[in-house]
């Protein structure tokens, strides 16, 4: 799956191709320019499962019980991921990319569990994660009328969303609970054409039971990332507590005897992260030309940045993996959305889809007077926008892609445009999150960013630079602040305002002379985005009036069920198999000459004689995920684990606004290669005695 974001990713995208010879061909040859049925995906809610649809497709129709039972086994796993509850005894399942960075928090002086993996082998060696914890979601309701007679009390766009926003607040304090640890989330679903209130038990004594080897867990590394046939045991393990003993839980996913067959109905269940497949195509349009590509520059400067540390300071490559890996994997995402994005046939083809919804619009005098001109005013917004993004993003000091140096620079002239002195604590507080190195490079993509969308003559951009480029033009900046040390930075404390306000300093001047315009640009660009929120929620009402809840509203990274199948398709002028086996895995090992990143953990080099190689390992099916849906449990009609979603294959990555399903996109873990890992590899019978019993043994 889209591999567990590290949360200063999620911040900036809340989610290059390195192949080598690898396209698109696969999506180009079957796509053509008229809208398709499941175009907007298969992310079904559990607010309005699609029961009818679930028989007429595969004679199963799911009853209450199955369907509350199935949502109240699955959770969510911190901020980023999916999980399962797998027995009685509180045991969870969630991805082994997911467990990445708790695997890091409980690595004790002298291990390296990225490289050995961790075993519990018995109950009191499972290890407590800090601050990690999971959620079950143990109610729904629908709060779309409260918020719709809220907004109604409201004369303006602005008015109206900010009623909205409020009475949002409103009814998640309403029914939170702290002490009880109970979250009330509102969720928008159809882009406002539904409101509910999603109730969520959390969890947060959470114990480490099982980890592979990276090696095992990422195998194949960032080549295989988004491709099929793969050759990965991206599982991990843990336990919820509760009072000090393991969590007893009612709701949880038996395991299945045997796992799935090709073409038996399965279904992922999870929490995907972000779509943006019922965004108008002039929304798409920004995103294409103004957004993504702002997202993509950042994510290929860090990228670069990383691997050339690593490259040249092989010692700090435990710090950066995890985070050069969260930045790679977007990268790839962003790389595929943008190619999906400047493709003529997709963006025709969502082209006819909206003009399909909005001639059923039209031809209904009802709906035409409520929502008739909505297309027109969203263009026109993004027309509004795409004429201040480039300065306005350009003169933004929010978010984690500005350097540290510029935010401290910000705080001083802030204090100075009030009239008051900078006390000495604030800065020697603040100049404690600075990374001389790290803020350096950061301020170096701040520049290339801004030449890139202002133009190097841009006198703001001078002011800083002074004409200088690249690493010349960070070290002008720098070595001539009053911000390039602690001990400058305090003197500032002894300046009046007026003295602050007027330095010639090329960091704090800068910040300075571009505040009134941002200001400006930032309440223009506010009023637009509640103008944009306000007609977004329209048109999700004129769609769930056209279409009902027949067709899926985006993700949310909240709880969804996701219909398919496990099958085979073509790819790269062969076929690909519906399952791998282990000898897929020990083939690439000895054809890549057994080095990096097709390299075995120690423990696999020579397999157990009762290790069997034919097991199913992976598979590729047809369910509708994206990110979030990491650590996914695929489930059979019978509710039972027959594997664990992990990935997706090149085809998914225009997912993010489209889906097309005349192809595979989602990889798992066979639950039947877990059991045989665990068992034969491993060793860990009393986890494999869990699986199978449903409960500690």
């Amino acid at each position: 799956m889209y591999k567990k974001i590290s949360n200063f990713i999620l911040l900036l995208i809340l989610f290059s191709f390195i192949f080598s010879g690898v396209s698109f061909s696969q999506y180009e040859k079957n796509t053509s320019s008229k809208a398709s049925k499941y175009d907007l995906g298969k992310m079904w809610t559990f607010d309005y499962p699609p029961v009818d649809y679930f028989y007429q497709t595969y004679n199963f129709k799911p009853s209450k019980e199955w369907l509350d039972h199935v949502r109240m086994s699955a959770l969510r796993f911190a901020t980023y991921c999916s999980a399962s509850f797998v027995s009685a005894d509180g045991l969870v399942m969630t991805n082994h990319h997911c467990g990445r960075d708790a695997v890091s928090e409980v690595e004790k002086e002298g291990e390296d569990l990225h490289r050995d993996g961790f075993i519990a082998f018995k109950l009191e060696d499972e290890r407590k994660v800090e601050n990690l914890f999971v959620e079950q979601l143990i109610n729904i309701m629908d709060v779309t009328g409260d918020i719709r007679s809220a907004m109604s009390a409201g004369t303006t766009e602005e008015e109206k969303i900010s009623l909205r926003d409020k009475r949002i607040k409103e009814l998640e304090e309403q029914y939170t609970d702290k002490q009880n640890k109970i979250r009330a989330q509102v969720v928008t679903l159809f882009n406002g054409g539904l409101y509910s209130l999603y109730i969520y038990k959390r969890y947060d004594d959470v114990r480490l039971v099982f980890a592979p080897e990276d090696q095992a867990g990422f195998f194949g590394g960032d080549y295989d990332n988004f491709t099929y046939p793969r050759y990965n045991l991206d599982c991990t393990f843990f336990r919820v507590y509760e009072n000090g003993k393991p969590l007893k839980t009612e709701h949880y996913f038996k395991w299945s005897p045997k796992g799935a067959d090709v073409d038996e109905p399965i279904f992922v269940v999870g929490n995907p992260g972000r779509t943006s497949r019922l965004l108008t195509v002039s929304q798409l349009e920004f995103n294409r030309d103004f957004a993504y590509p702002d997202r993509m520059f950042y994510i290929d400067f860090m990228v670069d940045y990383m691997t050339q540390t690593i490259k040249q300071h092989p010692e700090k490559a435990k710090e950066l993996n995890n985070r050069l890996f969260s930045f790679t994997n977007s990268q790839k995402v962003y790389k595929g959305i943008l190619k999906g994005l400047n493709d003529p046939k997709l963006i025709d083809r969502k082209r006819d889809f909206e003009n399909q919804f909005k001639d059923a619009v039209l031809s209904n005098p009802s709906l035409k007077e409520l929502y008739g001109n909505v297309w027109d005013k969203i263009e026109e917004i993004n027309k509004e926008l795409e004429k201040i993004y480039p300065e306005f993003s350009s003169y933004s000091l929010m978010g984690t892609a500005v350097s540290k140096y510029m935010v401290l620079a910000e705080k001083v002239v802030s204090y100075a445009r009030k009239g008051e002195v900078v006390p000495d604590t604030a800065i020697s507080n603040f100049y404690g999150k600075i990374n001389t190195e790290y803020d350096a490079k950061l301020l170096e993509y701040q520049i290339l960013s801004m030449t890139k969308k202002l133009g190097s003559n841009n006198e703001n951009l001078r002011i800083l630079t002074n004409g200088y480029a690249g690493e010349d033009a960070v070290k002008y900046a720098i070595e001539n602040s009053a911000v390039k040390s602690l001990e400058t930075s305090l003197e500032l404390s002894k300046k009046t305002p007026e003295e602050i306000l007027n330095m010639n300093d090329p960091i704090i001047k800068f910040v300075n002379v571009t505040r009134d315009r941002y200001n400006e640009l930032f309440t223009q660009f506010s009023i637009l985005r509640k103008k944009e929120s306000y007609n977004r929620d329209l048109l999700g009402q004129a769609l769930y009036e056209v279409y009902g809840t027949s067709i899926p509203p985006d993700a949310t990274f909240t709880l969804r069920i996701s219909d398919g199948v496990i099958k085979s398709y073509p790819y790269n002028g062969t076929i690909a198999p519906p399952k791998t086996t282990f000898y897929g895995m020990y083939d690439r090992y000895y054809s890549f000459n057994k080095e990096y990143p097709f390299n075995l953990p120690q423990r696999w080099i020579n397999p157990p004689k009762e290790f069997n190689l034919s097991a199913p390992f992976n598979f590729i099916s047809t369910n509708d995920i994206i990110g979030g849906n990491s650590g996914s449990p695929v489930i059979n009609t019978k509710g039972e684990i027959i594997g664990l979603a992990f990935d997706g294959n090149i085809e998914s990555l225009v997912d993010e606004f489209i889906y097309l399903d005349d192809v595979p996109h989602t990889v798992s873990v066979d639950s039947e290669g877990m059991i045989e890992a665990l068992k034969n590899m491993y060793k860990i019978e009393r986890l494999v005695k869990e699986l199978r019993a449903g409960h500690i043994e």
